[in-house]
């Protein structure tokens, strides 16, 4: 009944195996791929015919992961799975970088991978196996698709790099960097580092590189075993290149005239209008094919303004806004411009800037994520939110996209490494990030301006972060490296690397290449560029502030922390949480009880927290002999008083140690509600509490001397 195909090979100590023709076999490539136990079905299609009037390649990559892989059930009302969580957006992304350079520029038929994370193992993570999964399906599809590629995981441990570590390794690892790639060079690098050097992500990279070569020669032999026929590639439409020629050259000379303007919004202007008149010239025309030249308009422009501005920066070292290749864009900083907030900064670099804010919350606040691996918490989160204005646009506003996903989790990255642990700092820290400008970059503008906001925050960063975009012009004479490139020059350019970290090394590093593939050459030269741009960026971040505040803001909450008897914490909760809800409600207080008796007490009032401790303490405390206390009489009775002392625990004043005089009657001195201070002096072994007052100065609190 079904005709399968297997490949398997040993790798990273684990087997590895491809299988295909049994599953999803109307796809145009489906594969399921094994690593471990942990199992993705892998599947491609794709249109027979272009969509037309597209200037674009429509590929959609979307990665998602059943609850049952893990045996588990969805949680929520209604018990199914919903919209991709954060994790698989970011998968999904991960894997769209390095497939799409890879299809034929004129290929425009709609191109859907699915990829279905259907069994977990704990151990090997799925992100990679789905990751290879696609580029054999797409290997094996038939569709134009120039690979395969490779793809591994490189972690740091102990000074040696790991492939593909497991799950319960990656606590331990200094580094954790995805690669991927063809058997000429690297495509994609993703990655966060613990303030690594620049020759240990490069080995690392490298070392990924060499490491996936066997994935590759697999997904070749599987191939020729049972690749579909290739389909043939869209012919060229006739007469397409002789109009493209003619735009070419009607529009040269105008263009370049507006890339010589270096404001961004001018030179768009004057791009736009070259592009209108050229449009009504050509539409007045009889001679040309109107159809025809509404296909190739789009592609045509985009050539010749490539040709413009990368053939003027080989040549000139000069780019579109007159600096050289090395050269940081004005950059201005400044800190605490939201008087209500409790960090916030303002980043402008060039054209492209960032309102960073950052907020102080306590472990309630914490972010509940909700993963195949299991459940955890999360106490540092950062947003990054990309509004249409920003680019000077009307566009769809409210939706979190791909982009703002993937662009927050890079400044995460970024920042991760340098922050305090939960025990260092007890807060639960949030940063916003608003783009409201943006010409290159946004996402390094974020993770300087969070860098910023948090020390006004007051939160122990170990050092300030600052990123740096660089780009990459390469053509068959030479190359160039640019350093803080603009949204043009990222546009039109061969290369967006951005490289984030300390002036004591690399926090985070992204890079996505639009060729085939770059040398480790260039990516040596792009990393050394990098660094001397990032030390000047913290240079300038340093001028507004240069680490972090002493202490909070004052419109954060103050975090007290101590611990009580794990036994104690029912006393403090209360039946039905009656007592905790008492606490909150009559001090104004958070609090947060955790299972091994820490207590974390927060509030913005200092009187407020204190109160708060100060009831919880009296709850939880155990009764001191020969410490004096301040009670409540609650009952008195013919041979004496019982005093509530200290929370809920009580003590018996006899009525012999009512006063230093004879006492005909305990109401003679005291009566029900009366508040009096007593001195504990023993407990029996019944765990009866016996007090005095006669003993301590009521007016004072005072023991009385003998």
């Amino acid at each position: 009944m079904f005709k399968e195909f297997r490949k398997e090979i040993e790798w990273g100590g684990r087997p590895l195996v491809f299988e295909t023709g049994k599953i999803a076999r109307q796809a145009d490539g489906a594969v399921m791929v094994t690593y471990g136990d942990t199992k993705v079905l892998c599947t491609v299609v794709g249109e027979k015919t272009p969509r037309p009037g597209l200037d674009f390649f429509p590929l959609s990559v979307h990665y998602h992961e059943k609850a049952y892989a893990a045996g588990k059930i969805p949680g929520g009302y209604l018990k199914r799975e919903g919209r991709p969580s954060d994790a698989e957006t970011l998968t999904s992304r991960l894997i769209d970088r390095p497939i799409r350079p890879l299809f034929p520029k004129n290929f425009k038929c709609e191109t859907q991978v699915i990829l279905t994370c259907v069994s977990h193992d704990m151990e090997n993570q799925p992100d990679i196996v789905a990751m290879i999964g696609t580029s054999a399906a797409l290997t094996i599809s038939g569709l134009p698709f120039m690979g395969p590629i490779g793809g591994c995981r490189v972690g740091y441990i102990d000074g040696e790099y790991v492939l593909n570590p497991q799950v319960d390794d990656m606590a331990n690892t200094d580094l954790d960097l995805i690669v991927a790639g063809t058997t000429e060079g690297v495509l994609m690098v993703e990655s966060e580092a613990s303030e690594l050097s620049e020759e240990i992500m490069l080995g690392a990279v490298a070392f990924g590189h060499k490491a996936f070569q066997p994935i590759i020669n697999a997904i070749i032999e599987m191939a020729e075993a049972c690749a579909k026929e290739p389909r043939p590639l869209p012919e060229a439409v006739p007469g397409a290149d002789e109009i493209t020629a003619m735009i070419g050259e009607k529009a040269e000379a105008g263009l370049r005239d507006a890339y010589a303007e270096s404001d961004k919004m001018e030179r768009q202007t004057k791009v736009s209008a070259v592009k209108d008149a050229l449009k009504e010239e050509l539409r007045g025309d009889d001679s040309v094919d109107q159809d025809l030249l509404e296909q190739v308009m789009g592609d045509a422009f985009k050539k010749v303004e490539k040709h413009i501005v990368r053939r003027d920066i080989l040549k000139t070292g000069l780019r579109i806004d007159g600096r050289d290749t090395k050269t940081v864009r004005p950059i201005a900083a400044e800190v605490g411009i939201l008087p209500r907030s409790h960090g916030s900064a303002l980043f402008t670099r060039g054209e492209t800037q960032a309102i960073a804010v950052a907020t102080l919350g306590t472990g309630q606040d914490e972010q509940r994520v909700d993963a195949l691996a299991g459940e955890h918490f999360e106490h540092f989160m950062l947003h990054y939110n990309f509004p249409p204005y920003s680019v000077g646009e009307a566009g769809r506003f409210g939706f979190t996209g791909r982009r703002e996903i993937g662009h927050g989790k890079l400044a995460w990255r970024a920042i991760h490494p340098v922050m305090p642990t939960k025990e260092e700092f007890p807060y639960t820290i949030r940063v916003v990030s608003e783009i409201t400008e943006s010409n290159g970059s946004s996402s390094m503008a974020t993770v300087c301006g969070a860098s910023l906001s948090l020390m006004d925050a007051g939160v122990p960063l170990a050092r300030p972060v600052a990123g740096i975009a660089m780009g990459l012009i390469k053509e068959d004479d030479g190359y160039a490296v640019l350093s803080d490139i603009l949204g043009d020059e990222d546009h039109l350019g061969d290369m967006d690397f951005k490289v984030a970290g300390t002036d004591q090394g690399i926090t985070s590093l992204q890079m996505d290449i639009k060729i085939t593939s770059i040398t480790p050459a260039i990516m040596e030269d792009a990393l050394a560029q990098a660094h001397g741009g990032r030390l000047h960026i913290l240079g300038e971040m340093a001028k507004s502030i240069d680490t972090s505040r002493g202490e909070v803001s004052a419109n954060a909450p103050r975090i007290a922390a101590f611990k009580i008897n794990k036994d104690k914490i029912r006393e403090v909760i209360g039946p039905g949480g009656k007592m905790i809800r008492e606490i909150t409600e009559q001090t104004g207080a958070k609090i947060d009880l955790e299972d091994d008796g820490t207590v974390k007490v927060a509030a913005v009032d200092e009187k407020a927290a204190e109160a708060a401790i100060k009831w919880i303490k009296d709850l939880t405390a155990e009764p001191e002999i020969g410490v004096i206390y301040t009670g409540k009489v609650v009952k008195t009775v013919d041979f004496g008083a019982f005093v509530n002392f200290m929370g809920a625990k009580d003590g018996l004043v006899h009525i012999s140690e009512l006063a230093p005089e004879r006492v005909g009657k305990t109401t003679d001195i005291v009566n029900e509600g009366d508040i009096v201070k007593v001195k504990l002096t023993g407990i029996d072994n019944r765990g009866k509490v016996k007090l005095s007052m006669k003993v301590v100065d009521q007016e004072t609190g005072e023991e009385i001397a003998k």
